[in-house]
């Protein structure tokens, strides 16, 4: 008690005054103005000074504790008054009674006193100077009086609060002394706003019950709760939120807020806690009905619970999850003892979510695995203090059974009526939490796989949470970052798994799938999710238990499948097509699981599918589906009760017979392919599977298939598809595999299915459906498998070739039937030896001969191609056209001898017989049978000779040799032979000749052709003729008078031929072209050749392989000049496509008659071709698209490998003519070879190119360079086909076989293409393919081409890095230096492509080769670098990366053996040195800096570079090469001594001038830290690296706006390497700030300007001390603590006139941000007191009338950032005094209108809402508690940069002190983290923010 002797009361209020009128009476702050004499005498001014002189001895150095007690001594001597307390009399001398004026109770300077008492209580400090404090405290607080002490309490407080946790036993009582004696005597208006702060203060002495200051600690508590309440417990009504009320208020936030204090508040929630139960109300009786008695609180609990029952809850939950075992055994002891389940205050008071917060807190305890927790958890959860289990025993023993039974089920229905829902809702809503760790999202499932341990809770619970369990860590697979991640929760969940009942599972996985079912139509995705949630399961959890395999996965088929045939009957199909499609696919996935155990078909009875039995099966079905039911419902799962309608048999049973009926009703439905072919698929397993053969309805199925079948022909190709005919076949194979060959072959149905199929499949062979030509010949051989007849498929075939024509009763064959099988004939033979090396390269593609051997197939199909080989008799049809040239080809030669002479023994005896010389006359009588058999073999043999390649005489001329073993037979027939040329007569057949071919030309004429109407007969003839033509000039010797005449008309009759779909015409004009050119050479030249017929017979032997065997000379004769113009003509005509193989060879034939104006004619010619074959390419990509309608010319593929051969053979003949004439040139003057060094180095390694001069065989040369390029674009692009596919989405994957195979074709044709050129032209093909490789490198892709042009190079026949590398150093020579380059040797450079450009080449090139290449081409390499630093001026733009290139080297050879050589190694060490300072000599730095700079006006954010950034950086960025090779200069320069001498020549060409440019820090970039920071890992460089930092580090412009975009992820990183290696940096920056001084200060310029310097070097100097902070590691400085709060303390004694003045005080409060965030507030208990007056300080500066000259609104914007991050974190001290500053109470909610706040900041806002008239509208929005997520500042600089600096205060700082105690509050409430990385990039923003430096 207060003496009443030493106190003035006049002031306090009366005993009988009322809350209310104390919360009126006005708030008498320090913070608002000082209390002392209205007008102070002379007494009070020199007690005034004493009490100052006494506070500077502070400032002195204070060593040792005695100066502590000494200073603290001296100051109680100045303070003590002349009346004393009733406990000080005794202790002070006369002498110091006369200092204290009477009558005044206040003391001078109180604020200071209490931050000087404050700083005397640090922990560090002794118990003796404690306990002096606390004398001094002590007679303050009795001077002052209540009053006195109730006005000043926020300034001694604070000073008090955190003692009790850290003081001494000596300590300890004076300080509860004084809580007693003087803070429980305050007013309750005093103590309200303060409670929480005083109740966190005492709590530390309850936390041992037997200690000696428990009871006193215990006592005050209770005394504050008595002194708040005031005569609340008087009254009837508890609506206020005041009294006991708000003490326990108080209590649960200090429990919430603080862990430290939470076991003192658990021995006080013990003793004091009322128990909330429904036993009796507040007065203890039971009145009125019993529910209203239940419902009844008495008056203890209703204190408890009022006003925000929400507190409660999180006190608890905050002590369930506390850290120490025994906090939490405390709490679950209250749990159940005060606070049950079924507890009023939780059924009714308290929240569903807060009911489900608590229970889930409760059960997380579980975690701990301690046993003692968990039985507690148990009995709060069943509601009796001895739960039953055999775990203790159970009751006692004379209890009985029943009895024992009765406790379970009433613990049971206890915990089912108040504990499972808010615990099922708590589980599941962790499982739905998006958390941040592994760790966190597997705690759900260690927490329920806990309660499984108790039955009577697992029970319950697992069947709610199973399901979001299993689809959590579904979901967490999607999103998971990391592999790892997902297998740590994933093994989490399978332990979980595991512990559950098999039962259980798959009883929730079948209501979820089943019930998805029934509402698929307003819900389909739920039934989708279902099936991915149940494959996640099988895939992942371990489900091989028998029970599973054998039981519940079968039985989830069954009833899936009954409920996909519901959805699929009737109108329902159209619905839910999609859902059954996915169903049955998910059946099949769960039929691959269940072994054939599972599945019993002893005694079924088979189904017959001609009755109708679905009645019955409906029956079973439902029965079915009632016996599951009632398993998962009733007996709980148990596979071993099983009922006759679920057993092996039923399901078994209902699983075969319903997917037969659903195949045969989809069979005859259209549009259900799909469901069909999973239904097939389904069949096919379990017909596998079990032993079901008998029980199949097989001519019922059979008829079914014959109707589908028909349905398919009727349908026609436009809407028959060939997955129809493929599902068809499917199950025919599935019957053929279960049903035995007997009764398979007995049944006769299967003789009319197949031909149906063959006919369905005949139409999918045209060449124009080519993306499904493979699969349909599958389906071919298929069918011949399933064939019971052998020649089925021959007869099918042939039947099909065959068709009526009509206007005629004879067979004749269509030309798309001839080409249908000519398809089947190429895919079917795919088994040959070069088709099967061929095919091995395409991956996933089986080879069709592995259904049927090929000698099979040829067999087969042999009388089909004699069919086709009958068209050769009439050349005047299409389809001979077609036949010869498809016999052409080189694939199918090696088999036509097989077909033709391995027939039958009679055909061999005809040709013995009748002889080869079939046309003289024999007696008709004796051969009249065999003639004519005999012919059509013989026709048929000469048909093929004439047209095929002349590959064929060979093979036939074996087979004769081989077969025909009569040699006399043989010289019978030699004689006519020879007789056969000595017979003509030459006089009068000239004139016949000249007639005949008069008539033919006309006959062949453009207007004889339009005089008659187009016809087939107009057309033969006209064919006739022109055959007739061509015989007559090459027998002919008296042509030439029709030569004139000739010429003219048969190029007319090509030309006009173009115009029109006469393909033989065409090929008829063609080869009589061919053949009057060629007598026209022959008649002038003498000689005879037969060029002619080897092009019309597919001769192709000179092609670009034989560029340089053949040097035949011009043809005299000069070609026709309209030629070349028909021939482009031709090539470009859509009706030239089916002969366009003809119209190739015909170009072939003509180009050499062009010699002497062939480089006129090749560049049109070339980009004919090119243009073509991109148009067919074109096509062909866009008809291998899903749902394609792009129709394809006919044979795309083989049109455009025609097409690529005339290309070929053009390049190549233009490329012959160039060399004959360089050879031409260089045999008249050969000029002497240049002697260089890159001559001697690379002679040798390319075919040799004579040196051409500035003529016309230059412009020729570039003519043919240019074409070369255009093709070798083309190739690149059908090479690159396939890559470009597999990167995007295959949309139809049933087709990558079609597709494989056709790249592959267009593939090899374009390697083989772009190998030749290569060979031809190696430097101009290289370059083509680098241009290709940059275009590609600048796409919205870059890594799509970038890889292919490289891979192209490394299969690329004579692209060896031997051959490569030189040609790109002859690329780099002629563009930097060319005069060092043979002529030869040098490029036309008709590629755009710069030097760089080929140096970016060269180093990717290099990277991508293997090691082991290293050996041939390192001597290549070490020339062209030496040479190089010979003469480096001319590749000084190609230096930096031609550094990356010798960095290069050295990484590749480091890998190999090679490199085992030390000379080799120094060597290339040697150049790299070399290089490097060449670089940096030839291009110093300030280039690069000028590039670097236009690259950020480019890019404002600062460019992003990895840190091996190798081809996206540019050339000449040296910073960038240097960064990318740095990391591995080890394995460059072995020497250390080397290492230090590079990363000197860095530094100072690099390092140095970036630092000391002008335009430091934008010039820096994110690749010049990384440098920075590769050279701080380099123990080399520690010296010079550490210099270039200090210095970068303390230049004045480091701090800028452009500095902050690299400062987290660069400078930072960087700033903790340099100051690991010193950290006594912060002391030397902290030394660089003088102490405030005022001397010295002069009025005028001068003195603004040295103020204005020293207030900016203060503020770098505290910047760089909190970037620092920021850089390093959590409380790596927490012994400069002091050192920094002495430097502090300084600065903040600046005025506005100092220099340093008080500009810097932003800059200070930066640095104590930087504290809070970086150092654990026990090290930072001495800097409170002065943070705390400090802001006080700055805040109060906001009052009205207030002088603001030391705080500028910058300055109050920090400070404010400092309270909003000291508020946010919430260290325990801070806690303590934030009642100062805010309302941390339940009053910042729940306030009573009447209530007047004390809190600075809420008063400051309502001062400053009240002064401005209007109440801004809020910038800072504050989430409510169910809205927060993790706590972020509310002032941040994303609020504040959009705000103007004259409207700070209302539209931010305003708002912000206006929701600052509601945000503190729902923070507190939400139970949250704040959010530290948010915190940290604001306060990085600031400090990198220059806007603000003076």
């Amino acid at each position: 008690m207060y003496p009443s002797s030493s106190l003035d009361l006049s002031g306090c209020p009366s005993k009988k005054a009322t809350f209310k009128e104390l919360a009126h009476r006005p708030f008498q702050a320090d913070h608002r103005r000082s209390v002392g004499p209205s007008k102070p005498d002379k007494a009070y001014r020199r007690y005034a000074a004493g009490v100052d002189r006494a506070l500077s001895l502070f400032d002195t150095a204070l060593q040792e504790w005695a100066d502590y007690i000494s200073f603290l001594g001296r100051l109680l001597k100045v303070i003590i008054g002349l009346r004393f307390p009733f406990s000080y009399t005794k202790c002070y001398n006369c002498k110091a009674l006369q200092l204290h004026p009477p009558g005044v109770s206040d003391i001078p300077h109180k604020t200071l006193v209490a931050q000087r008492l404050s700083q005397c209580l640090n922990p560090p400090l002794g118990a003796g100077v404690h306990q002096k404090a606390l004398e001094v405290y002590a007679y303050i607080f009795s001077l002052i009086g209540r009053d006195g002490l109730g006005r000043d309490l926020p300034q001694y407080l604070p000073g008090l609060s955190p003692v009790l946790a850290f003081a001494s036993l000596s300590v300890k009582q004076p300080l509860l002394s004084l809580f007693d004696t003087f803070v429980v005597a305050l007013d309750p208006f005093v103590l309200r706003p303060a409670l929480k702060a005083v109740v966190l203060a005492l709590l530390p002495g309850l936390e041992e019950e037997s200690s000696e200051e428990f009871e006193k600690t215990h006592d005050i508590l209770q005394g504050l709760k008595s002194a708040v309440g005031g005569e609340a417990e008087d009254q009837e009504s508890v609506q206020d939120a005041s009294g006991d009320q708000f003490f326990w208020q108080c209590m649960f936030l200090a429990t919430i807020t603080s862990p430290s204090r939470r076991p003192g508040a658990l021995a006080y929630l013990q003793r004091h806690l009322p128990r909330l139960t429904n036993s009796t109300n507040s007065r203890g009786d039971v009145k009125g009905k019993p529910e209203e008695s239940e419902t009844k609180l008495s008056y203890n609990a209703e204190a408890v619970t009022s006003p925000e029952p929400g507190l409660l809850i999180r006190c608890f939950a905050a002590g369930l999850g506390d850290d120490q075992i025994l906090v939490q055994r405390g709490f679950l002891d209250l749990l159940v003892t005060h606070l049950p389940l079924d507890s009023v205050v939780l059924r009714q008071k308290v929240t569903p979510g807060d009911l489900v917060k608590l229970a889930t807190a409760a059960v997380s305890v579980v975690l701990r695995r301690e046993m003692s927790l968990n039985r507690r958890l148990w009995t709060w959860f069943l509601g009796s203090k001895e739960p039953v289990s055999e775990a203790n025993g159970g009751p006692a023993a004379s209890d009985s059974i029943a009895a024992r039974d009765k406790a379970r089920r009433r613990q049971i229905t206890y915990f089912r009526l108040y504990g499972l829902t808010p615990l099922v809702q708590g589980i599941m809503t962790l499982f739905e939490t998006d958390s941040a760790t592994s760790a966190e999202k597997a705690r759900p499932f260690r927490i329920s796989l806990a309660l499984m341990d108790r039955w009577e809770l697992g029970g319950l619970v697992v069947p709610n949470i199973f399901l979001p369990a299993v689809r959590s860590i579904w979901r967490h697979q999607k999103t998971a970052s990391l592999s790892d991640e997902f297998a740590e929760v994933l093994r989490s969940a399978k332990v979980f798994f595991d512990g559950v009942e098999s039962g259980l599972i798959w009883d929730e996985i079948s209501n979820k799938l089943l019930r998805a079912t029934e509402m698929h139509s307003s819900d389909p995705q739920e039934l989708l999710e279902g099936i991915e949630l149940t494959s996640f399961v099988i895939k992942h959890f371990n489900i091989q238990e028998e029970e599973m395999l054998l039981g519940h996965i079968p039985l989830l088929a069954s009833s899936l499948l009954l409920k996909a045939k519901a959805l699929s009957i009737g109108s329902k199909r159209t619905q839910g097509q999609g859902l059954v499609e996915r169903i049955l696919s998910f059946i099949g996935q769960l039929l691959d699981v269940v072994p054939g155990r599972a599945f019993d078909t002893h005694d079924l009875t088979p189904l017959n599918l001609s009755v109708d039995t679905g009645s019955s099966l409906d029956i079973e079905n439902q029965n079915f589906l009632a016996g599951m039911q009632r398993l998962y419902k009733v007996d709980q799962g148990n596979i071993r009760s099983l009922t006759s309608s679920v057993d092996n048999k039923a399901f078994t049973r209902l699983l075969l017979f319903n997917t037969l009926q659903m195949v045969m009703s989809d069979l005859r439905c259209i549009g259900a392919e799909r469901c069909l072919e999973m239904e097939i698929s389904i069949l096919d397993k379990l017909l596998r599977r079990t032993s079901a053969a008998q029980l199949l309805d097989v001519p019922e199925m059979l008829c079914g298939i014959h109707e589908a079948s028909e349905r398919l022909v009727a349908a026609g190709h436009k809407f028959t598809g060939l997955k129809d005919v493929t599902l068809v076949l499917s199950l025919l194979e599935a019957m053929q595999a279960a049903l035995s060959s007997t009764s398979w072959l007995d049944d006769h149905r299967l003789r009319l299915v197949l031909p149906k199929l063959m006919t369905a499949l005949w139409s999918h062979l045209s060449p124009a459906s080519s993306k499904s030509n493979l699969e349909a010949v599958r389906c071919v051989w298929r069918i011949q498998q399933l064939s019971i007849e052998e020649k089925l498929v021959e007869s099918c075939i042939a039947a099909l070739m065959v068709e009526s024509a009509s206007n005629s009763r004879r067979q004749v064959l269509d030309v798309e039937n001839a080409r249908r099988f000519t398809t089947l004939w190429s895919h079917s033979n795919s088994g040959s030896r070069s088709h099967a090396r061929r095919s091995s390269l395409v991956p996933g593609t089986p080879r069709i001969g592995s259904m049927t051997n090929r000698a099979e197939k040829e067999h087969i199909l042999a009388r089909p191609l004699l069919l086709l080989l009958d068209a050769l008799d009439d050349p005047k049809t299409d389809l001979f056209s077609f036949t010869s040239g498809w016999l052409q080809s080189s694939a199918n030669v090696q088999v036509y001898d097989a077909l033709l002479w391995d027939r039958k023994a009679e055909e061999s005896a005809c040709l013995r017989n009748v002889g080869f010389e079939s046309s003289r006359r024999v007696d008709a009588e004796d051969f009249a049978d065999d003639l004519d058999e005999c012919l059509y073999y013989l026709r048929t043999i000469s048909n093929l000779v004439e047209y095929t390649s002349r590959d064929i005489w060979p093979s036939l001329l074996s087979q004769v040799n081989r077969r025909e073993q009569d040699d006399r037979l043989a010289s019978k027939h030699s004689q006519p032979r020879a007789r056969s040329t000595e017979k003509p007569e030459k006089s009068h057949a000239v004139i016949i000749q000249m007639s005949l071919a008069r008539i033919c030309l006309g006959i062949s004429s453009k207007e004889f052709g339009l005089r008659h109407t187009a016809s087939r007969e107009i057309s033969r003839l006209q064919q006739t003729a022109v055959s007739l033509l061509q015989e007559i000039i090459l027998r002919s010797t008296s042509i030439v008078d029709l030569e004139p005449e000739l010429e003219s008309s048969i190029i007319d009759i090509l030309n006009w031929s173009t115009r029109k779909p006469d393909h033989p015409l065409q090929v008829s004009v063609m080869s009589l072209i061919s053949a009057w050119l060629e007598r026209r050479m022959n008649d002038r030249s003498g000689n005879i050749s037969t060029t002619h017929r080897r092009i019309l017979s597919g001769d192709r032997s000179s092609s670009v392989e034989k560029l340089d065997g053949e040097g035949s000379s011009a043809p005299p004769a000069t070609p026709p000049p309209l030629l070349l113009d028909c021939v482009l003509e031709g090539l470009g005509s859509v009706g030239s496509q089916p002969v366009l193989h003809h119209w190739v060879r015909f170009l072939e034939y003509v180009l050499p008659l062009y010699n002497s104006n062939l480089f006129q004619m090749v560049m049109p010619l070339v980009d004919r071709f090119i243009k073509i074959v991109q148009e067919l390419f074109r096509d062909l990509q866009s008809s291998f698209d899903q749902d394609s309608q792009t129709t394809v010319s006919l044979e795309p593929v083989n049109t455009i490998i025609e097409l690529l051969n005339g290309l070929e053979q053009t390049l190549a003949r233009a490329h012959d003519r160039l060399i004959e004439e360089q050879m031409t040139q260089s045999n008249t003057r050969i000029p002497e070879p240049t002697q260089g060094f890159f001559g001697n180095m690379v002679s040798g390694v390319f075919p040799s190119e004579v040196h051409n001069s500035r003529s016309a065989t230059a412009n020729s040369r570039l003519t043919v360079i240019l074409c070369f390029k255009d093709a070798i674009k083309l190739c690149l692009r059908l090479w690159s086909w396939d890559a470009e596919r597999s990167e995007g989405a295959w949309r139809d994957p049933a087709l990558s076989g079609s597709f494989n195979y056709t790249s592959l074709r267009l593939k090899n044709r374009a390697r083989r293409i772009l190998e030749h050129l290569l060979t031809a032209e190696p430097l101009e093909c290289l370059e083509t393919l680098i241009d290709s490789w940059l275009s590609t490198r600048g796409s919205v892709k870059p890594q799509s081409a970038s890889p292919v042009t490289l891979n192209l190079l490394h299969v690329l026949d004579g692209s060896r890095p031997r051959n490569t590398i030189p040609a790109i150093f002859n690329a780099l020579y002629s563009r930097t230096n060319p005069s060092a380059l043979d002529p030869d040797r040098k490029s036309t450079l008709t590629s755009d492509l710069s030097d760089t450009d080929l140096a970016c080449f060269l180093v990717e090139y290099t990277r991508s080769l293997e090691d082991d290449a290293m050996d041939e081409i390192w001597s290549d390499c070490m020339t062209f670098l030496k040479d190089v630093l010979a003469n480096p001026l001319p590749h000084r733009q190609t230096l930096p990366k031609l550094l990356e290139f010798t960095a290069l080297l050295g990484s590749k050879v480091d890998n190999t053996s090679f490199g085992e050589n030390r000379r080799r190694r120094r060597e290339l060490g040697d150049l790299f040195l070399r290089q490097l300072t060449a670089t940096f000599t030839i291009k110093p730095l300030s280039f690069t800096n000028e590039t670097s700079s236009a690259r950020k006006q480019k890019f404002p954010n600062g460019p992003q570079l990895p840190l091996k950034a190798h081809s996206e950086s540019l050339s000449d960025d040296i910073v960038a090469v240097l960064a990318a090779i740095f990391p591995d200069i080890s394995k460059i320069l072995v020497d250390s001594d080397r290492i230090t001498t590079a990363s000197n020549t860095i530094s100072a060409q690099v390092v140095v001038p970036t630092i000391r440019w002008k335009s430091f820090p934008q010039n820096v970039t994110s690749t010049f830290l990384d440098l920075l920071l590769i050279l701080s890992r380099v123990p080399e460089a520690a010296k010079v690296w550490n210099k270039d930092v200090t210095e970068a580090f303390n230049d004045s412009r480091f701090f800028c706006n452009y500095s902050y975009g690299l400062a987290s992820s660069r400078w930072l990183p960087l700033l903790r390497q340099w100051i690991v290696t010193d950290k006594d940096r912060i002391n030397e920056f902290l030394s660089r700030i003088p102490p405030p001084t005022s001397a010295g200060i002069m009025f005028g310029v001068g003195a603004s300007s040295a103020r204005l310097e020293a207030d900016r070097r203060a503020q770098l100097n505290l910047r760089r001390v909190a970037t620092l902070l920021l850089a390093t590691q959590n409380d790596s400085f927490m012994m400069k603590v002091g050192t920094t709060q002495e430097k502090i303390a300084d600065l903040l004694s600046a005025t506005a006139a100092s220099s340093p003045s008080s500009a810097t005080r932003a800059e200070i409060y930066m640095v104590l941000r930087a504290l809070v965030l970086k150092t654990s507030p026990v090290h930072l208990a001495s800097l409170w007191p002065m943070i705390t007056t400090e802001l006080q300080e700055a805040l109060s500066s906001l009052y009205p009338g207030r002088d603001r000259d030391r705080y500028n609104m910058y300055c109050i914007v920090h400070a404010c950032k400092l309270l909003d991050l000291l508020v946010l974190v919430a260290p325990d001290e801070f806690q303590m005094r934030q009642w100062l500053f805010i309302t941390d109470t339940i009053d910042a909610v729940y306030r009573p209108h009447d209530l007047k706040t004390r809190a600075l900041v809420d008063d400051l806002a309502e001062d400053l809402d009240a002064n401005s008239g209007t109440v801004q509208s809020a910038t800072i929005a504050v989430p409510t508690a169910s809205q927060i997520g993790r706590r972020k500042p509310l002032l941040t600089t994303k609020v504040l940069q959009e705000i103007p600096k004259e409207q700070l205060l209302d539209r931010a700082i305003r708002p912000f002190l206006r929701q600052l105690s509601i945000s503190a509050f729902e923070g507190t409430y939400s139970m949250t983290g704040f959010d530290w990385q948010a915190a940290y990039e604001d306060l990085l923003f600031d400090i990198f923010d220059d806007k603000n430096l003076v």
